[in-house]
């Protein structure tokens, strides 16, 4: 057996590499197994598991932007295979689109983080993408526990955002927002947390929707191409993780994140749309009640709420399509084990 699974690294390995890879398993000295299922997909097996085991999915690379998390991860992967990175919980690393990396385009044919429904839709490269990952996930979960079923999600946004971090938590039908997930929120000092409102088609919502995961969206630093990320401004995120994984009691102590629900979702209904803040205009933009700041048609878009706050604007989507989610800041609490608010 070869005394590693990749020529150069898992990202680069995944990325350029067209010859066979020189192993898909590999054991460490540490007796962690180490399984490559596919290109970006890579398995890591504790030598012990029991009931307290988490079986943790981490996922980048959604977008082809998203090259920070996407740096990190194999930054991860890269120390677990020399022995530095302990892993006690069992381990999904995924690097989603390849392809759009390559290209340093955010997708190849569509947006990969709509397609986790079960809409139909015309073939595609991401669908593709989107079908494999479903088929791995449901493997990597079979018979495990619901809560010790764990799944961050990780991107980097296009535009500048007051936060430099900031998570978005799925609205399902079960229980996911536990105070473990929050507490690890928290300890990874993200900035923000946005309490979704409505089902989507995203990944965590897809995970947390069919499998009761504790399931994130994670947005850390700005979107980069490959070899130009930031990787400084999630450092604190990069030092959770490692705890998280290898069961470790962190260094550092949490830092609270302020905590915004969705408060409705600007949806684009006429061909003659547009916003009139600038292209650039940072995530989490607060307006003044009754405020416009664009419109729809003869329809005015207004803060409907002081201090209403704006997320991924985008003037440019199709008809029928979300142009943007609005904000509020909310007080939340825990009932139980899950954060809720009034």
């Amino acid at each position: 057996m070869a005394n590693s699974l990749f020529r150069q690294s898992f990202l680069i390995d995944s990325l350029y590499s067209d010859s066979a890879p020189l192993s898909t398993e590999y054991v460490t000295e540490q007796g962690l197994c180490l399984k490559l299922h596919l290109p970006g997909v890579l398995e890591i097996i504790p030598p012990h598991m029991d009931e307290s085991t988490k079986h943790v999915l981490v996922s980048c690379g959604i977008h082809g932007k998203d090259a920070g998390p996407v740096e990190m991860v194999n930054r991860i992967v890269t120390d677990v295979e020399s022995g530095f990175q302990k892993i006690e919980e069992h381990c999904l690393f995924v690097i989603a689109n390849l392809d759009a990396i390559k290209q340093n385009k955010q997708f190849i044919d569509e947006n990969l983080e709509r397609l986790f429904d079960d809409k139909p839709r015309e073939p595609s490269t991401e669908l593709v993408i989107a079908d494999n990952l479903k088929v791995l996930i449901k493997s990597f979960w079979e018979e495990t526990p619901v809560e010790s079923r764990w799944h961050l999600d990780l991107h980097s946004t296009l535009y500048s955002s007051r936060y430099s971090t900031f998570v978005i938590s799925p609205k399902v039908r079960h229980p996911v927002r536990s105070k473990a997930l929050i507490d690890f929120i928290e300890l990874a000092h993200i900035n923000a947390i946005v309490l979704a409102n409505a089902p989507s088609g995203s990944f965590s919502w897809y995970t947390a929707d069919c499998y009761s995961a504790r399931s994130a969206t994670f947005e850390l630093g700005k979107a980069s191409r490959i070899g130009e990320s930031d990787l400084n401004s999630f450092a604190i995120f990069d030092m959770a993780l490692r705890d998280l994984i290898s069961r470790e009691k962190s260094e550092h102590l949490s830092k609270k994140s302020t905590i915004y629900r969705v408060s409705r979702t600007i949806v684009r209904m006429k061909e003659d749309f547009d916003f009139l803040f600038p292209e650039d205009i940072e995530n989490f933009t607060a307006f003044k009640h009754g405020e416009v700041f664009g419109h729809d048609g003869d329809k005015p878009l207004m803060a409907k709420n002081d201090g209403e706050s704006v997320l991924f604007p985008n003037r440019h989507v199709e008809i029928g399509e979300p142009a943007a989610y609005m904000l509020c800041p909310v007080v939340a609490r825990y009932e139980g084990d899950q954060l809720v608010y009034d």
